[in-house]
């Protein structure tokens, strides 16, 4: 008798790859004539934007740009002083040929090493580079096998669940908006920002995110070298385009600022200044379909001798999505007792899923740069690392690998020098998603043989000493038996499919 297989796709996880390199930054930046003369470097930083990436049989291929900045100090009591460059990149990584339905790639990485130096007061020449931690995690459709008929099969059925990743999306927005002075500024120093999306609406292939971008600027007045502040928030009303989502999709939408431009405005009646602010920001969203499928786990035939093929399948679920503020706090000593604190900046290292003491944690490095204005008059930079690590929200399966797909921002630094020490508080927020793989062993094919030999008459009564623990379905493959008849002939509860303790079983069929 012909064996009956039932099949359905099942969007399996797929590849999981790590690949590294190496971006070199070798510029030279003119100082505008606007902008004070150069009197000493300060300090240098290095931030990559990816705009594209395209996956390819055995490459990735990222493209962006490298933003590069300078703080100086400016002659004449200029004080903090900063300009920046751009500089575009192309890279391709080498990675193992694989198949994929859909795929994403997560790019990290951080500075190796910078050198930077004034060839004169109008020009600066940067020599350096920037690693790129790159990890690519794809999904594939596996056919598996979900139902057996005829024959005499029984088999064992199993249910899966996970998450299909319907929709990736990474794209530039502008956001525009007033940033208002209390007076004309004679010089912008630095703008930096944070957003919150604050409503999404998810549609067949399009997408709404609403919320708020707040933008902070540290600028100067003229005649004054001291720093001020000035925040604006931003509203933002995107539709985007999103291939593949859906409403019943579960979203994850962050929006990262990369950069701002602001234009000089109008001066009002009572001395303040109007700005046009134009901020560049990095929208990602992700899409899941939450999925379940029963597949078939095991199987026999009473009637028949069965090849079994085994299958291992990989699922793809969703652990958890993170949205948690974590407040860092550190303290060291200054070279300079008497430094004074004029601005500060943080920057966070490549972000790793560790376990301890079974649970599992999201950790980095953060480092805090501080500009400060020693005794002499001299800007330098003071810099204090904090470790970060945020335990997850839901347990991890110890047989389980995750990996996780999230962004780290700086919601607020703070830096205080008191009684020769840097005391360093800087805020940060995590936004994402920590994804988790679990394999599966399933049955990938069935092949029916000679008939079983018929019950020897000469045996009447046939018994199975089973142990605690020991599940009912291995049992009666053992003796090519029906589970259900092995229930029905020892008034097991319906549905028993593990011993509690250990007792002896009467094997019908004879």
């Amino acid at each position: 008798m012909e064996l009956k297989v039932f099949r359905d796709v099942l969007p399996a996880a797929g590849a999981d790859c790590t690949a590294k390199a190496e971006l070199p930054l070798e510029t030279e930046l003119l100082i505008s004539d606007y902008l004070p003369p150069v009197q000493r470097i300060v300090k240098c930083f290095a931030q990559p934007v990816v705009l594209q990436k395209q996956l390819a049989p055995g490459r990735l291929t990222l493209e962006g740009y490298l933003r590069c900045t300078v703080y100086y100090q400016g002659e004449e009591g200029a004080g903090l002083c900063q300009t920046e460059q751009k500089l575009p990149f192309t890279k391709t990584l080498e990675l193992p040929s694989f198949g994929a339905t859909a795929w994403t790639a997560c790019v990290e990485g951080q500075t190796e090493y910078l050198n930077c130096r004034a060839v004169n007061s109008r020009r600066i020449e940067v020599r350096g580079a920037y690693g790129l931690v790159v990890s690519v995690h794809a999904q594939l459709s596996t056919e598996v096998i979900t139902a057996l008929s005829e024959g005499g099969i029984e088999q064992k059925l199993t249910t899966l669940g996970g998450v299909r990743r319907a929709a990736t999306l990474e794209k530039l927005v502008t956001i525009e908006g007033a940033l208002t002075f209390p007076k004309p500024p004679a010089a912008i120093l630095d703008i930096t920002g944070t957003a919150e999306v604050r409503e999404l609406k998810r549609m067949q292939g399009k997408a709404v995110a609403k919320g708020t971008l707040r933008a902070l600027c540290a600028w100067r007045a003229e005649g004054d070298a001291a720093l001020l502040s000035q925040t604006a928030e931003l509203p933002f009303h995107q539709i985007v385009d999103v291939e593949g989502l859906s409403e019943d999709c579960q979203c994850l939408c962050t929006l990262a600022p990369v950069g701002f431009a602001a234009a000089e405005g109008e001066t009002a009646e009572d001395g303040s200044a109007s700005t046009t602010l134009t901020a560049t920001a990095l929208l990602r969203l992700s899409g899941w379909r939450p999925y379940q499928l029963q597949c078939v786990a095991d199987a026999f035939s009473t009637r028949f001798a069965a090849e079994v093929t085994p299958q291992t399948i990989a699922t793809e679920g969703l652990l958890c999505t993170l949205d948690e503020t974590t407040v860092l706090r550190g303290s060291g000593p200054l070279p300079d007792a008497g430094a004074h604190i004029l601005a500060c900046f943080a920057s966070f290292g490549p972000v790793s899923l560790t376990r301890s003491e079974g649970r599992a944690a999201l950790t980095t490095r953060a480092v805090v740069s501080a500009f400060a204005e020693n005794t002499l008059g001299e800007i330098e930079c003071y810099e204090k690392a904090l470790d970060y690590a945020l335990p997850l929200p839901a347990d991890l399966p110890p047989d389980a690998q995750a990996y996780p797909e999230c962004w780290l921002t700086v919601q607020d630094v703070q830096c205080t020098s008191a009684g020769g020490a840097l005391e360093v508080s800087l805020t940060v927020r995590a936004e994402g998603a920590v994804l988790v793989r679990q394999t599966w062993p399933l049955v990938g094919g069935v092949e029916l043989g000679d008939p079983l030999a018929p019950a020897d008459p000469e045996v009447s009564l046939r018994i199975c000493y089973a142990q605690a623990g020991e599940e009912l379905f291995a049992i009666a493959k053992r003796y090519h038996v029906s589970p259900g008849q092995m229930i029905a002939a020892n008034d097991l509860p319906e549905g028993t499919e593990r011993l509690d303790e250990a007792q002896r079983l009467l094997v019908p069929g004879v």
